[in-house]
């Protein structure tokens, strides 16, 4: 655990330092960032982790038993998270999508770098163009123009051309198959985390019952 909260906290720090300007996509969470999300995850993680191992050391009960509660109440949350999101696929897809759109109105504003960065490298990597079309774009700039992120070939204000010289796929759809081709590795990576935590709550119950048969056999 602390080895990979190390690691995660690492690729967290990595991200902010090296990848500042790219933010969330949400206007709703401006501070849902991966480097964010992953800094906090890491910090957690070793925390938890720091608990189970000075537990351990020192076969101190109620470390154990708090390693195990917290270990425990995250991984029920994860459970419950997964469960949820499968149960209400369609309103988060729906949700995600109106947020996203309200987004665009933010893209090229005083303080919002990192969300028009983020809109920019997510529609040049993937040749997408707004979150359901293209046309999104229009609502943000009153006019028919789309970021030059957008064109076919980038070239400076190509975002005024036709619409002929744009990407037409939408990005949410786009990332969104992206995601599915690779949710085996997804699911992979969700597979061995937990087996990891079952593995944790199954170390820390053990030791502790140990500890608590040893200190009864010694009284």
């Amino acid at each position: 655990f602390q080895l990979g909260g190390c690691g995660i906290l690492g690729v967290g720090i990595w991200l902010a330092v090296t990848q500042g300007n790219f933010a969330t996509l949400s206007s709703s969470f401006p501070s849902l960032s991966a480097a964010n999300l992953l800094i906090v995850t890491g910090t957690f993680v070793m925390i938890i982790g720091f608990v189970g191992c000075i537990g351990a050391i020192k076969e101190n009960k109620c470390l154990l038993l708090s390693f195990f509660i917290m270990l425990l109440i995250i991984f029920l949350l994860e459970l419950t998270v997964v469960i949820l999101f499968f149960v209400y696929t369609d309103k988060i897809d729906k949700y995600a999508q109106r947020d996203l759109k309200k987004g665009l109105h933010l893209y090229g504003t005083d303080g919002n770098i990192g969300l028009t960065n983020a809109w920019s490298i997510i529609q040049t990597d993937f040749r997408c163009c707004g979150v359901s079309n293209y046309t999104d774009w229009f609502e943000v700039y009153n006019t028919t123009r789309v970021p030059d992120s957008c064109c076919l070939e980038f070239s400076e204000n190509c975002g005024l051309h036709s619409p002929g010289t744009w990407w037409k796929a939408p990005c949410y759809e786009t990332v969104k198959i992206w995601l599915q081709e690779n949710l085996l590795a997804v699911g992979i990576f969700g597979l061995c985390t937990a087996m990891v935590q079952i593995l944790g709550l199954t170390f820390a119950m053990t030791m502790y019952c140990q500890v608590v048969k040893a200190d009864t056999y010694c009284a």
